[in-house]
Formats: structure tokens, sequence, C-alpha cells
């Protein structure tokens, strides 16, 4: 499965922002049934799901498309899966993990879904670490099945949680935004960086954005259009970046034909780690449509 390097909501019951979902080229699509849709319409969008699906399906979406569901101790999660895995979607996103068990109804739906229409690439979960129990399960929650593809961290939830004063550097939820993603690299799953909700702030997204991904966070939550291109740029290697991989590579694969495995490159010791961080640089600029960010 490609770096999901943009994840982005349109809410369930607003069909006219779903239907746009093709205009804009993202890495994964969620239809949200969750935060974005109102209590009183959850019902509604749920029974509109399997139209608002076949209406994508008949464009051409760049990244694939998902459903997020309403939380496990929701009323509305068992049948928020049921909907969703009977929609021809490429895997669901469930919010505020907190225990292993909460997948089982998911990990049940996909298991089903994949046995009545297999298909070559296979669904998958996305889970949101966005709670105080959340965070100290996340070792568990990250590793505990195959099919959970990749988890997001929520800030704003933890925050509210833990009576955080939120601002502008984060450092308030520091703590767990790293421990989120070392759990998420440890268990060879992607991790997505939290949301900004400073929508009118763009400067503030990239900021943000680029925190993120020195931390070594795949891609951002993205919650307005124009902040995917964004995402995009800071989550691909940028030019000099690129050039610079591809030039130690080569010295590097030269130092192992003559026998050696240190080498001094460009004032820096470089040795078998720094190889495989600039193969990955590599290989991410070489995914469709990624390029190489200025």
């Amino acid at each position: 499965m490609l770096p999901i390097r943009s994840l982005f909501f349109a809410p369930a019951n607003r069909a006219d922002l779903v239907a746009k979902f093709p205009r804009f080229a993202a890495d994964c699509y969620v239809i949200d049934l969750e935060d974005g849709t109102p209590a009183a319409e959850k019902a509604a969008a749920r029974d509109g799901l399997a139209a608002l699906v076949t209406g994508l399906r008949r464009s051409t979406l760049p990244g694939v498309l998902t459903v997020r569901v309403n939380e496990p101790g929701s009323d509305h999660y068992l049948e928020d899966l049921a909907a969703a895995w009977r929609c021809d979607i490429d895997g669901v996103v469930i919010p505020k993990l907190e225990d292993p068990a909460q997948l089982f109804p998911a990990l049940h739906g996909l298991r089903r879904r994949e046995r009545e229409a297999p298909r070559e690439s296979p669904r998958f979960i996305v889970g949101g670490i966005e709670s105080i129990a959340g965070v100290a399960h996340a070792g568990a929650l990250c590793a505990a099945d195959p099919a959970l593809a990749a988890v997001y961290f929520g800030a704003e939830d933890l925050a509210s949680e833990l009576g955080a004063r939120r601002t502008p550097e984060a450092t308030e939820v520091l703590y767990a935004r790293s421990q989120v993603l070392l759990q998420a690299k440890a268990a060879r799953i992607m991790a997505i960086d939290q949301a900004v909700v400073e929508v009118r702030d763009d400067s503030h997204f990239e900021r943000d954005a680029s925190a993120g991904r020195d931390l070594g966070y795949d891609g951002k939550i993205c919650l307005l259009p124009r902040q995917l291109a964004v995402a995009h740029r800071v989550f691909s290697p940028g030019v000099d970046e690129l050039a610079h991989a591809r030039r130690l590579i080569a010295a590097y694969r030269a130092a192992l034909a003559r026998g050696v495995g240190t080498i001094d490159f460009e004032g820096r010791m470089v040795d078998g780690p720094l190889l495989k961080r600039a193969e990955r640089i590599v290989a991410l600029a070489g995914r469709p449509g990624a390029g190489a960010a200025p």
C-alpha cells in the first residue's frame, strides 16, 4: 500500500461536499460518519452511504476511498461498519481506539467482505489514537492485526481530555504525538499526523506539517482542499533531498564494491542505516504522483 500523505475528510451528511472528492488529489478520501456528521443526521447519512460511494466510483479517484465510522463506544458503531463494508470502499477509519478488542467487529466485516468480493488490493483499516487510554495502549493497538495499515494521531480530543492548553508549537501533546509515531513505526505501519483546526492559517498548517514530517510522520489529516498540496509537498522528498539521496546511494554502493562499509560522504559518516534512509527517500519520490517537492 502506498504511503498516505493526506487523509482528507468530508461529512457523510453533505453529499455536495463528498461529490467534490474527484476534483481534489488526495491520497486517502474519508466519508465521515463521525464528528463531521451531526448526531441527528447520522442514521440518515449511514442510509445514504451506498449512493455516495456508487456515485464516486463512477469517477476516477487518485487515492483510496474510506469511511470513518463512529467510535467503538457509540451505538452507531456496529451499524456503521455493516453499512460501510456493504459499499465498494477500500477501507474503514475507526476513531478513538483504546483497546485492540474494539477492532474485532471491523476485522470480521473486512474478512467477510474479502471472501465475498475478493480483489487484488486488500482492504484495510486506519485507526485513530486520540485519547489518554489510546496513547497508553498505542503499542498493542498498532500491532493488533496486519489489516491495520495506518493510525492517525488526534490531538484535539486528547488535549480536551488532558485539560491541556493548545499552543501553536503543540508542545503540550508532543509526548503523545511521538509515542503514537514510535509505536506505529515499531509495528511497521503508517503514521498520520494531527489536524490543524486553524483552517484559515495556512502558514500554521505548513509549519505543523513540517514538524510532523521532521518527527517521522508519513502524512497529515487535511480538513480543506487547499491543505492537500501542502501536505503532499511536505511529505514528499524535496529536490535537494532527493539529489543528495541519489548521490549517497551511488557513493555507498561504489564503496561496498571495494569492500568498504563506512564512508565519509560530503562531510558525514555514512553506513548502512543512512543508506536505508536514502533508499526510502528515492522510493517515496518514485510513487505515482509524488514528484519532488521544491
